[in-house]
């Protein structure tokens, strides 16, 4: 081991058929390995440190015998200066297998955050949500990009073009940006500070969206004139009309009518208990129901039985747009979702009922965390006189000189 041995031509190495290893001379140690099935490949045995390493050069006849021996001198050369060629081969395969996997672009980092996180998130539309902004903001400008590189100037080059004319989709954007660039920091992917993270970085760059944003309120109609719509309402025929007039005798948001089922309802005790995975704040919420809420189910239970409370005629829910047609149609300008605004007002200035019982009736989160931590109950025995007044006034009021 070694010690130079006699030089071997390349006709003479062709012809070894010895197993084990057999030193070919030319560099010290340098051998061809012949094992049980015929095969042979290049070895170089040497000492460093006092233990005796085999390193690989490669398969005979794949690698000659002058690129053996150029391979060896190669490693003799680290050898003299103190380096272990295995240890060093093995460092250089980590290295090259860490690039392989820093490689990954933002768009693939993008995809697998998504795939990882949607089975937590409240909806399909909040998923799809994440995947429509990120495809048509952020992945035209850095989608290709290895998402180890992805800097400042790229997050800028994003966002500063919708910040102000879309700063909501700007700034959820951020966001998500963030929160992508983070999980491919946990996953070894990149090693630099996130650019995307706001506080004490680009709130120094970018104004704050509450600054430059005009609230876009949801158009609602004074609580003044709901009695008369109510009333005009009835008479149209259609089952988004009956959808809307149920959202707005429950104060609930449309989606959670329209995806309203049977199995969500007990008529007997009038209580509509709406799971957690339906609703904004993922926490379950019941609503009672007063009479004339429960006139609508009644009529509704007497029409041939569907799983929704308020179907499509191919038995799925509503569309989004259908209680908006309703109010085009009725040439109305509100939207079904300003009806809670209107609940809220007509609340705050035409009763006495507290402001947390308004609030639980929206399903909005009470106060502070430590407030609601003691606030262990949803109020509703209070609610349901509540919802049961809201009724008698929107049917049964008709507002003078409208």
């Amino acid at each position: 081991m070694g010690r130079k041995q006699t030089e071997l031509g390349a006709l003479a190495v062709s012809k070894i058929s010895r197993r084990g290893i057999n030193f070919v001379g030319g560099v010290a140690g340098l051998g061809i390995n012949v094992c049980a099935t015929g095969g042979r490949s290049w070895i170089l045995r040497y000492q460093i440190k006092g233990r005796r390493r085999d390193l690989g050069l490669g398969g005979y006849p794949d690698v000659t015998l002058a690129q053996a021996r150029e391979a060896a001198r190669a490693a003799r050369a680290k050898i003299k200066l103190g380096i272990d060629p295995v240890d060093d081969a093995r460092v250089a395969k980590a290295k090259l297998i860490q690039n392989s996997l820093t490689a990954m672009s933002f768009a693939q980092a993008a995809t697998q955050y998504i795939d990882t996180q949607e089975g937590s998130w409240r909806s399909a539309k909040h998923c799809q949500q994440w995947r429509n902004t990120i495809g048509a903001y952020a992945n035209p400008i850095i989608g290709r990009m290895p998402v180890r590189d992805v800097g400042l100037a790229q997050v800028l080059a994003i966002l500063e073009p919708i910040w102000h004319t879309k700063t909501d989709t700007g700034s959820r954007l951020r966001g998500r940006i963030q929160s992508i660039l983070d999980w491919a920091a946990a996953r070894g992917y990149r090693d630099e500070p996130n650019p995307a993270r706001w506080a004490g970085h680009l709130d120094k760059l970018l104004p704050t969206p509450g600054k430059i944003r005009k609230a876009a309120h949801h158009r609602a109609l004074p609580y003044a004139e709901l009695p008369n719509f109510m009333k005009t309402l009835a008479d149209h025929e259609g089952m988004g009309a009956r959808a809307l007039e149920f959202t707005i005798l429950t104060a609930c948001r449309s989606g959670e009518v329209r995806g309203a089922m049977w199995a969500e309802f007990d008529l007997g005790a009038r209580v509509w208990t709406i799971p957690a995975e339906r609703m904004k704040a993922g926490k379950e919420h019941r609503v009672p129901l007063s009479e004339a809420a429960m006139d609508i189910l009644t009529v509704r239970r007497a029409q041939p039985f569907c799983d929704y409370v308020f179907p499509n005629p191919s038995g799925h829910p509503l569309s989004d747009m259908t209680l908006s047609a309703v109010l085009r149609r009725m040439k109305v300008a509100a939207v079904p979702h300003g009806f809670r605004s209107t609940f809220r007002d007509w609340c705050a200035e035409q009763t006495d009922y507290p402001r947390e019982v308004a609030e639980m009736a929206l399903a909005h989160a009470i106060g502070s965390k430590v407030e609601a931590a003691y606030r262990r109950g949803d109020l509703f025995g209070k609610r349901t006189q509540l919802m049961q007044d809201w009724a008698i006034f929107a049917h049964n009021r008709i507002c003078e000189g409208l």
